[in-house]
């Protein structure tokens, strides 16, 4: 399988039983080293994860459902040659070391523990939706969009820069003579002509619209400036009249008060007095004995005493 999806092959499709990603590349390397024609592991898994591009990923839950639970890309890592050769400019033997080691640590990194591939989700299915992760590597790009035709290409790269911001590449074209078409360069900064006079008196006329609403909103936006100010000062005209009629009220109500109090307290005596005459002669002399001793009520019955001997004096029978 492995050696069909190298050569001879657009593409190659097979199904497998591993839970995890890393699970499904340690297993094929093994199968690969069981029959014989690798002995060397790393080299194994090399030659794996160059043909695993995509592994899509299905689930049964307990519930008996089968979904796409998620979609993996693997990534190569590229061996890269990250030795250099900065020792020679070094000028003191310390700095000479240094460099030196700087590369032996590359060295054992590449050889102990070197990293073959990296695999990361593009699509994964999460609270019952499936939801876009991480782009598809650029290199998957370009390879998805040379097996697709026109239509499908143009579709393609709008599902990328809708959902990953990634840009169509450029897309060359050729003549007959199979040739590149080139692009001819756009001037800058150039009005253009066609349709020149016709977007000017557009944009002209415009602007006279805009002027007349502009002129008409400020015009009745000042009418309607006068308005608030003339009822902002009838409200204020109003609320002085209710203050002043509130105050004039309030004088008369005290007014009132003052005179329905003093009535109370001449007429106190009064009632005193007329309560002890309507009572019994016994029951008066000691009623009269203790109402006397306050001063209000003995000089009222002095004044009663001397109002009848003025009356006696007129001449009055009934004194």
């Amino acid at each position: 399988m492995i050696q069909a999806a190298q050569v001879a092959s657009k593409f190659t499709l097979f199904t497998h039983h591993a839970k995890t990603f890393p699970d499904l590349v340690t297993a094929l390397r093994n199968s690969m080293l069981r029959t014989g024609v690798f002995n060397n592991e790393r080299t194994a898994e090399e030659q794996v994860v160059q043909v695993l591009n995509f592994d899509i990923h299905l689930v049964k839950d307990f519930r008996g459902r089968r979904y796409i639970e998620r979609v993996t890309e693997c990534i190569p890592v590229e061996d890269k040659n990250e030795y250099t050769y900065d020792h020679r400019n070094e000028k003191t033997l310390e700095g000479k070391f240094d460099k030196f080691f700087d590369n032996a640590t590359v060295y054992f990194s590449k050889s102990t523990n070197r990293e073959l591939y990296h695999y990361r989700n593009v699509l994964e299915f999460i609270d019952d939706k499936l939801v876009l992760s991480n782009p598809i590597s650029e290199k998957n790009i370009k390879e998805m969009r040379l097996n697709m035709n026109n239509e499908d290409q143009i579709a393609f790269d709008n599902f990328l820069e809708r959902n990953w911001g990634i840009k169509p590449p450029k897309v060359v074209q050729y003549d007959e003579e199979g040739n590149e078409i080139k692009a001819k360069p756009q001037p800058q900064n150039v009005k253009p002509q066609i349709g020149e006079d016709f977007s000017n008196d557009f944009v002209k006329s415009l602007n006279i619209e805009a002027g007349e609403i502009v002129s008409g909103v400020g015009s009745k936006s000042e009418d309607s400036k006068k308005e608030a100010k003339e009822v902002e000062k009838q409200q204020k005209l109003a609320e002085k009249e209710a203050k002043l009629e509130a105050k004039m009220m309030a004088k008369e109500l005290d007014k009132a008060i003052a005179e329905e109090e003093k009535a109370n307290e001449t007429s106190k005596p009064r009632r005193i007095i007329r309560s002890i005459l309507s009572k019994p002669a016994g029951n008066a002399d000691s009623a009269m004995k203790k109402n006397t001793e306050e001063p209000e009520i003995r000089n009222e019955l002095l004044n009663g005493l001397f109002d009848n001997e003025d009356n006696s004096d007129d001449g009055s029978e009934d004194e």
